[in-house]
Protein backbone atom coordinates (compact mmCIF):
# COMPACT_ATOMS: atom_id res chain seq x y z
CA UNK A 1 0.00 0.00 0.00
CA UNK A 2 1.24 3.27 -0.61
CA UNK A 3 1.99 5.44 2.15
CA UNK A 4 0.35 8.43 2.45
CA UNK A 5 1.59 12.13 2.19
CA UNK A 6 1.75 14.11 5.45
CA UNK A 7 1.20 18.06 5.53
CA UNK A 8 1.67 20.69 7.88
CA UNK A 9 -0.64 23.84 7.01
CA UNK A 10 -0.68 27.03 9.04
CA UNK A 11 -4.11 29.20 10.04
CA UNK A 12 -6.42 26.21 8.66
CA UNK A 13 -9.33 26.51 11.62
CA UNK A 14 -11.67 28.23 9.08
CA UNK A 15 -12.04 29.63 5.84
CA UNK A 16 -9.13 29.03 2.98
CA UNK A 17 -7.05 27.05 5.58
CA UNK A 18 -9.96 24.80 6.34
CA UNK A 19 -10.98 24.26 2.73
CA UNK A 20 -6.92 23.56 2.11
CA UNK A 21 -7.14 20.89 4.53
CA UNK A 22 -10.45 19.44 3.12
CA UNK A 23 -8.88 18.80 0.14
CA UNK A 24 -6.17 17.24 0.70
CA UNK A 25 -7.43 15.23 3.29
CA UNK A 26 -10.00 14.00 0.10
CA UNK A 27 -6.58 13.31 -1.29
CA UNK A 28 -5.77 10.62 1.14
CA UNK A 29 -2.87 13.10 2.88
CA UNK A 30 -1.89 13.05 6.94
CA UNK A 31 -2.07 16.27 7.94
CA UNK A 32 -1.51 18.56 11.18
CA UNK A 33 -2.26 22.26 10.78
CA UNK A 34 -2.04 25.38 13.39
CA UNK A 35 -4.49 27.60 14.78
CA UNK A 36 -4.05 30.71 16.56
CA UNK A 37 -7.19 30.64 18.32
CA UNK A 38 -11.08 29.14 17.82
CA UNK A 39 -10.75 25.91 19.73
CA UNK A 40 -14.24 25.07 18.09
CA UNK A 41 -13.56 26.07 14.78
CA UNK A 42 -10.51 24.16 14.71
CA UNK A 43 -12.62 20.96 15.94
CA UNK A 44 -15.17 21.26 12.99
CA UNK A 45 -12.13 21.20 10.51
CA UNK A 46 -10.76 18.34 12.42
CA UNK A 47 -14.25 16.71 12.31
CA UNK A 48 -14.43 17.27 8.63
CA UNK A 49 -11.23 16.11 7.12
CA UNK A 50 -11.45 12.30 9.58
CA UNK A 51 -14.45 11.69 7.19
CA UNK A 52 -12.00 10.38 4.79
CA UNK A 53 -10.20 8.42 7.51
CA UNK A 54 -6.71 10.37 7.16
CA UNK A 55 -4.98 11.24 10.82
CA UNK A 56 -5.05 15.08 11.42
CA UNK A 57 -4.08 16.96 14.48
CA UNK A 58 -4.82 20.57 15.48
CA UNK A 59 -2.03 22.13 17.12
CA UNK A 60 -2.26 26.09 18.85
CA UNK A 61 0.27 28.30 17.84
CA UNK A 62 1.44 31.92 17.19
CA UNK A 63 3.22 31.86 13.90
CA UNK A 64 4.98 35.09 14.54
CA UNK A 65 6.64 33.90 17.54
CA UNK A 66 9.85 31.38 16.52
CA UNK A 67 10.26 29.30 19.15
CA UNK A 68 6.46 28.57 18.58
CA UNK A 69 7.28 27.60 14.71
CA UNK A 70 9.94 25.58 15.99
CA UNK A 71 7.57 23.81 18.68
CA UNK A 72 4.63 23.63 16.02
CA UNK A 73 7.49 22.03 13.83
CA UNK A 74 8.38 19.06 16.26
CA UNK A 75 5.20 17.98 17.40
CA UNK A 76 3.90 18.21 13.84
CA UNK A 77 7.46 16.05 13.18
CA UNK A 78 6.57 13.55 16.20
CA UNK A 79 2.64 13.05 14.76
CA UNK A 80 3.46 12.85 11.41
CA UNK A 81 5.74 9.80 11.93
CA UNK A 82 8.91 11.95 11.13
CA UNK A 83 8.07 13.42 7.78
CA UNK A 84 6.65 16.75 6.18
CA UNK A 85 5.52 16.21 2.40
CA UNK A 86 3.78 19.20 2.19
CA UNK A 87 4.21 22.84 3.94
CA UNK A 88 1.40 24.95 3.42
CA UNK A 89 1.91 28.95 4.98
CA UNK A 90 -1.44 30.21 5.39
CA UNK A 91 -2.09 31.44 8.59
CA UNK A 92 -1.96 35.52 7.80
CA UNK A 93 -3.80 38.33 9.30
CA UNK A 94 -4.76 42.06 8.04
CA UNK A 95 -4.80 45.44 10.07
CA UNK A 96 -5.94 48.07 7.27
CA UNK A 97 -5.78 51.82 7.68
CA UNK A 98 -4.44 54.60 5.45
CA UNK A 99 -0.90 55.01 6.14
CA UNK A 100 -0.79 58.26 7.91
CA UNK A 101 -3.29 57.06 10.25
CA UNK A 102 -1.49 53.42 10.26
CA UNK A 103 0.34 52.81 13.84
CA UNK A 104 3.84 51.42 14.36
CA UNK A 105 2.21 47.70 16.24
CA UNK A 106 -0.49 47.59 13.11
CA UNK A 107 2.65 47.85 10.46
CA UNK A 108 4.19 44.99 13.10
CA UNK A 109 1.94 43.17 13.84
CA UNK A 110 1.06 41.99 10.20
CA UNK A 111 4.87 41.62 9.24
CA UNK A 112 5.56 39.51 12.05
CA UNK A 113 2.71 36.68 11.33
CA UNK A 114 2.71 37.10 7.09
CA UNK A 115 6.13 37.41 6.62
CA UNK A 116 8.34 36.31 9.59
CA UNK A 117 6.20 33.88 10.14
CA UNK A 118 6.33 32.11 6.80
CA UNK A 119 10.02 32.50 7.09
CA UNK A 120 10.15 30.66 10.53
CA UNK A 121 7.91 28.04 8.54
CA UNK A 122 9.86 27.60 6.02
CA UNK A 123 13.44 27.52 7.79
CA UNK A 124 12.44 24.90 10.13
CA UNK A 125 10.63 22.56 7.67
CA UNK A 126 13.52 23.06 4.57
CA UNK A 127 15.44 21.73 7.16
CA UNK A 128 13.83 18.43 7.20
CA UNK A 129 12.86 18.30 3.75
CA UNK A 130 16.74 18.73 2.55
CA UNK A 131 17.62 15.66 4.51
CA UNK A 132 14.36 13.70 2.80
CA UNK A 133 15.33 15.37 -0.37
CA UNK A 134 12.26 15.96 -1.17
CA UNK A 135 9.17 18.43 -0.58
CA UNK A 136 6.80 20.97 -1.30
CA UNK A 137 6.28 24.76 -0.03
CA UNK A 138 3.16 26.63 -0.55
CA UNK A 139 3.10 30.20 0.83
CA UNK A 140 0.56 32.36 0.50
CA UNK A 141 0.84 35.61 -1.08
CA UNK A 142 -1.79 38.03 -2.05
CA UNK A 143 -2.86 39.85 -5.24
CA UNK A 144 -2.64 42.58 -2.91
CA UNK A 145 1.28 41.40 -2.99
CA UNK A 146 1.69 41.76 -6.59
CA UNK A 147 -0.71 45.05 -6.99
CA UNK A 148 -1.07 46.70 -4.01
CA UNK A 149 -4.00 48.32 -3.04
CA UNK A 150 -5.08 51.78 -0.77
CA UNK A 151 -5.15 51.21 2.64
CA UNK A 152 -3.31 48.26 3.12
CA UNK A 153 0.47 49.24 3.15
CA UNK A 154 1.72 46.73 5.53
CA UNK A 155 -0.35 43.53 3.57
CA UNK A 156 1.17 44.33 0.75
CA UNK A 157 4.29 44.64 2.08
CA UNK A 158 4.25 41.12 3.79
CA UNK A 159 2.35 39.76 0.68
CA UNK A 160 5.31 40.95 -1.53
CA UNK A 161 7.79 39.96 0.67
CA UNK A 162 6.37 36.63 0.53
CA UNK A 163 6.87 36.39 -3.10
CA UNK A 164 10.62 37.35 -2.67
CA UNK A 165 11.18 34.51 -0.26
CA UNK A 166 9.36 31.85 -2.08
CA UNK A 167 11.60 32.79 -5.10
CA UNK A 168 14.65 33.31 -3.19
CA UNK A 169 14.41 29.50 -1.57
CA UNK A 170 13.14 27.99 -4.54
CA UNK A 171 16.45 28.70 -5.98
CA UNK A 172 18.19 26.99 -2.70
CA UNK A 173 16.29 24.20 -3.11
CA UNK A 174 15.74 23.32 -6.12
CA UNK A 175 18.91 20.77 -6.51
CA UNK A 176 17.08 18.38 -4.38
CA UNK A 177 13.89 18.28 -6.06
CA UNK A 178 11.96 20.11 -3.65
CA UNK A 179 9.47 23.08 -4.85
CA UNK A 180 8.64 26.52 -3.08
CA UNK A 181 5.57 28.11 -5.11
CA UNK A 182 3.24 30.99 -4.06
CA UNK A 183 -0.58 31.08 -4.60
CA UNK A 184 -2.01 35.10 -4.52
CA UNK A 185 -5.92 34.98 -3.92
CA UNK A 186 -7.52 37.24 -4.90
CA UNK A 187 -11.12 38.56 -3.09
CA UNK A 188 -12.01 35.61 -1.52
CA UNK A 189 -15.38 34.62 0.28
CA UNK A 190 -14.58 34.08 3.54
CA UNK A 191 -15.53 35.35 7.08
CA UNK A 192 -13.03 38.46 6.33
CA UNK A 193 -14.88 39.54 3.49
CA UNK A 194 -18.38 38.33 5.16
CA UNK A 195 -18.09 41.53 7.14
CA UNK A 196 -17.83 43.53 4.50
CA UNK A 197 -21.18 45.91 3.65
CA UNK A 198 -22.80 45.10 0.45
CA UNK A 199 -22.46 48.46 -0.93
CA UNK A 200 -18.56 47.56 -0.13
CA UNK A 201 -18.83 43.83 -2.07
CA UNK A 202 -20.29 45.42 -5.15
CA UNK A 203 -17.78 48.30 -5.95
CA UNK A 204 -14.96 45.31 -5.06
CA UNK A 205 -16.74 42.68 -7.68
CA UNK A 206 -17.35 45.44 -10.06
CA UNK A 207 -13.46 45.75 -10.65
CA UNK A 208 -12.92 41.82 -11.40
CA UNK A 209 -12.74 40.83 -14.42
CA UNK A 210 -14.91 37.66 -13.60
CA UNK A 211 -17.10 39.99 -11.97
CA UNK A 212 -17.85 38.00 -9.15
CA UNK A 213 -15.25 36.42 -5.68
CA UNK A 214 -13.48 33.41 -5.38
CA UNK A 215 -14.56 30.80 -3.31
CA UNK A 216 -12.15 28.58 -0.82
CA UNK A 217 -12.16 26.02 -2.64
CA UNK A 218 -10.85 27.60 -5.70
CA UNK A 219 -7.33 28.20 -3.82
CA UNK A 220 -7.45 24.62 -2.07
CA UNK A 221 -7.42 23.23 -5.64
CA UNK A 222 -4.72 25.09 -6.73
CA UNK A 223 -2.60 24.35 -3.41
CA UNK A 224 -3.57 20.21 -3.80
CA UNK A 225 -2.28 21.08 -7.54
CA UNK A 226 0.88 22.77 -6.32
CA UNK A 227 1.50 19.90 -3.83
CA UNK A 228 0.71 16.85 -6.08
CA UNK A 229 2.83 14.92 -8.89
CA UNK A 230 1.72 17.02 -11.79
CA UNK A 231 3.33 20.36 -10.48
CA UNK A 232 6.76 18.52 -10.25
CA UNK A 233 8.78 20.69 -12.50
CA UNK A 234 7.18 24.08 -11.33
CA UNK A 235 8.92 26.10 -8.80
CA UNK A 236 9.20 29.90 -7.51
CA UNK A 237 6.09 30.68 -9.24
CA UNK A 238 3.21 32.73 -8.20
CA UNK A 239 -0.14 32.23 -9.29
CA UNK A 240 -2.61 34.10 -9.05
CA UNK A 241 -5.93 32.64 -8.27
CA UNK A 242 -8.17 35.90 -8.30
CA UNK A 243 -10.55 36.28 -11.55
CA UNK A 244 -8.14 38.39 -13.48
CA UNK A 245 -7.80 41.58 -10.95
CA UNK A 246 -3.70 41.27 -11.79
CA UNK A 247 -4.33 40.91 -14.96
Amino acid sequence: MTERRKALITGASRGIGRAICVKLASEGTDIVFSYRSGDEAASETVNLCREYGIEIHAIKADVSNSEECERLIREAVDLLGGRIDILVNNAGITKDNLIGRMKDEDFDAVIDVNLKGTFYMMRGVSRLMLRQRAGRIINMSSVVGVMGNAGQVNYSASKAGVIGMTKSLARELASRHITVNAVAPGMIETDMTGAMSDAVKEKVVENIPFKEMGKPEDIAETVAFLAGDGARYITGQVLCVDGGMAI
